[in-house]
């Protein structure tokens, strides 16, 4: 049962999320510092963007796979630079069944090295390739500082992993991931994501090149929601994964991997959530339709109960994800407040009119008070239902995308100015040079980085000066802070 009332976002935004999270019964947290425990609501979310990807991964031609959760430590070490990129995060298991272990044992941070070393066994010519696979699976990261969904020591993801013949082949297919990546969030999560490069510093570590979907959240602030990496022939060197060509010559292949986590989860909190709680997409919602019956004397409850029944029914057996809220020990009124706070799309009240008049009230989630509700007819109630949760799908892309767009500004004037637009909580959109100095002197100054290199250029084929140091840069990139 959650809770109500929660911090405003105008007073804290950090305390307004964590209030979200626990009073709508997404997560709670764990005895380990740094783990949750994710409650059924919640994982009903989780599993909502499993299905949305996964189906997109089947259609492109993905199977599904699992890896152990336990990589030997000299796995990791093969490839100098992801080693060293993760060495801060590991979990490292020492002892089993009691005894010190002949060589110690990595509690999964990515799988990489693991999948690799699978791929050297099963590939042995080109007509293996490409071979095309992805995992869901739990991964270890020790985190220092943590929060629900955003960044915690465990978590939930997919990552998919992928093996082609030439370097054309597998950045076609980091790109095209990167592609189902923001159809998802556009079309299912109604976040107006952008996609595009990493810079050099923020790429993953032991990639050829990085590329990511960075959300906007309501505090203004990033949010790196999903990323694809072309990892050239780096693990491929390091655990030999080679295939004879058509010529009977042996080479080495080219790797990709992809991955979405529970973060995501976070991302729908923060790009849509409002002062009453979650504001969930009806794609994802584990609720679409909440059904509240309301009547004052007994005397009335049998006729109420019977419709809410039969609307429920119909509304089921069209496919629909419905809820009757028949709690006997709770107002309207505090009922209504408790699915907001849960962020159901759309609340359907039924009275003793409505059940004489042959009609109901529809309550919209994405617009508040009397301007979202309105009464309608109980015949032909499916469709207007199914047209209203399209509508609401398109209004919470539409508001996120206003509100990403008023806070988007390229800055090609001076370091200062970017500076302030960045310090201010906005995102700046500037030239970069891509250099690591220039990108330290921002995260120095303003305690921001950059985004990402959008695909979408908005100077295609043109040059500039790095808003920082000054020297020729040949593309633009978003600078701001971010979880």
């Amino acid at each position: 049962m959650a809770q109500q009332g929660v911090t405003p976002q105008s007073e804290d935004f950090s305390r307004w999320y964590t209030d979200v999270v626990q009073k709508a019964d997404l997560a709670d947290y764990s005895p380990v510092r740094g783990c949750m425990i994710i409650k059924p609501y919640g994982y009903e979310l989780w599993e909502a963007v499993k299905a949305g990807l996964d189906r997109r991964f089947k259609e492109t031609g993905h199977k599904n796979a699992y890896f152990p959760l336990f990589i030997p430590e000299s796995f990791l070490k093969k490839e100098a630079e992801h080693v060293e990129g993760f060495s801060p995060e590991l979990a490292v298991v020492t002892i089993g069944g009691g005894k010190p272990l002949e060589e110690p044992l990595v509690v999964r941070p990515t799988s990489e090295t693991i999948i690799g070393w699978a791929f050297q066994k099963w590939i042995q010519s080109y007509r293996d390739l490409p071979l095309l696979i992805n995992q869901w699976a739990n991964v270890v990261r020790w985190e220092l500082r943590t929060r629900l969904f955003l960044r915690t020591m465990e978590f939930l993801w997919q990552e998919g992993h992928t093996a082609h013949a030439t370097h054309e082949d597998a950045l076609a297919e980091t790109m095209r991931m990167l592609g189902v990546y923001t159809d998802f969030a556009v079309n299912d999560a109604a976040i107006p994501v952008i996609p595009g490069r990493k810079s050099n510093q923020e790429r993953f570590a032991g990639a050829v090149a990085s590329y990511s979907i960075e959300a906007m959240m309501r505090d203004g602030k990033a949010l790196q929601a999903g990323t694809s990496h072309d990892l050239g022939q780096n693990f491929a060197k390091a655990f030999e994964i080679q295939f004879t060509d058509e010529n009977n010559d042996l080479q080495y292949c080219w790797t990709t991997s992809w991955g979405v986590s529970t973060r995501m989860v976070g991302a729908i909190v923060m790009a849509h959530g409002d002062d009453q709680g979650l504001r969930l997409p009806p794609k994802l919602a584990p609720i679409q339709v909440v059904i509240v019956p309301i009547f004052r004397e007994e005397s009335q409850r049998a006729s109420v109960m019977a419709a809410a029944a039969r609307i429920k029914a119909m509304l089921h057996e069209a496919g629909l994800r419905v809820h009757l809220d028949d709690r006997d020990n709770f107002s309207p009124g505090y009922k209504f407040n408790d699915w907001e706070m849960r962020g159901v799309p759309l609340r359907l009240e039924i009275g003793p009119k409505d059940v004489a008049n042959n009609t109901v009230a529809l309550a919209r989630r994405d617009v508040p008070g009397k301007e979202g509700k309105r009464f309608v007819s109980q015949d032909g109630l499916v469709g207007t239902v199914r047209d209203l949760l399209d509508d609401i799908q398109a209004s919470l892309l539409r508001q996120a995308t206003e509100f990403r767009d008023s806070h988007l500004h390229e800055v090609t004037s001076n370091y200062q100015d970017f500076i302030e637009v960045v310090r201010g909580g906005e995102w700046a959109l500037a030239w970069f040079c891509e250099s690591a100095a220039c990108e330290e002197r921002v995260k120095e100054d303003a305690q921001a980085v950059s985004r990402n290199f959008p695909l979408e250029q908005p100077h295609p084929g043109e040059q500039g000066k790095c808003i920082i140091c000054g020297q020729p840069a040949r593309e633009m990139a978003y600078f701001a802070k971010a979880y």
